[in-house]
């Protein structure tokens, strides 16, 4: 066996080797490392969890964690990702013509469901909208916005999608920060008379 070939011009060194797409192990592994920085977050902020403690919590190796996340800001976005899917569908859980007064069932559990780790939603989230989970969930939720108003026939779909975003991030973050009072109920309800709102406002 011929020896690896190092120095000037050989080229860098490959590194781990990155699980294949469906891989049932990595979805095992990546499943144990958001449960266990769910439970660190519990016990202290996301700024004081270190990865040692986290991947002796997760019971895996830290080359094991750095196999499926660069650091631990991905590892919280990606374990927060769910709440960007339940935030989106949450707002589309509607047929028909909104009423202004009735914000969609799915809507009211959402924003009652976040309160177990609303310290680690704070981190990721920032005031205003702000912040890696805060970009995600802009761009996921316009993307939801711009394709139900193109199929509706609204106008100026990329507008109104742009609106619906940056408003709800911007006011989810803001209450989670303290910055917007009300329960989560009253937030649901005023949340979604703002959206119905610029849904129908007119542009010309």
């Amino acid at each position: 066996m011929s020896a690896r070939v190092s120095g000037p011009g050989a080229g860098p060194a490959p590194g781990p080797r990155q699980p294949a797409p469906g891989d049932p192990r990595a979805a095992r592994t990546r499943a144990k490392l958001r449960r266990a920085l769910f439970d660190e977050c519990a016990e202290r902020p996301l700024e004081e969890v270190t990865i040692a403690t986290l991947v002796r919590r997760a019971g895996v190796g830290r080359a094991t964690f750095y196999v499926h996340y660069g650091d631990l800001e991905a590892l919280a976005v990606d374990a927060c990702a769910d709440v960007v899917r339940e935030a989106v569908d949450a707002l589309h859980a509607w047929r028909g013509r909104p009423d202004p007064a009735s914000p969609p069932p799915a809507l009211l559990d959402f924003l009652a469901g976040l309160a177990p780790h609303t310290g680690l939603y704070r981190t990721l989230l920032r005031p205003g909208g702000g912040g890696p989970l805060g970009l995600v969930l802009h761009e996921d939720l316009r993307a939801r916005s711009l394709h139900e108003r193109t199929l509706a026939g609204g106008p100026e779909p990329a507008l109104i999608a742009s609106a619906v975003a940056a408003t709800f991030a911007g006011v989810l973050a803001d209450w989670l920060h303290g910055l917007v009072e009300g329960d989560s109920d009253l937030i649901a309800h005023q949340i979604w008379r703002l959206l119905v709102t610029l849904h129908r406002t007119p542009l010309e």
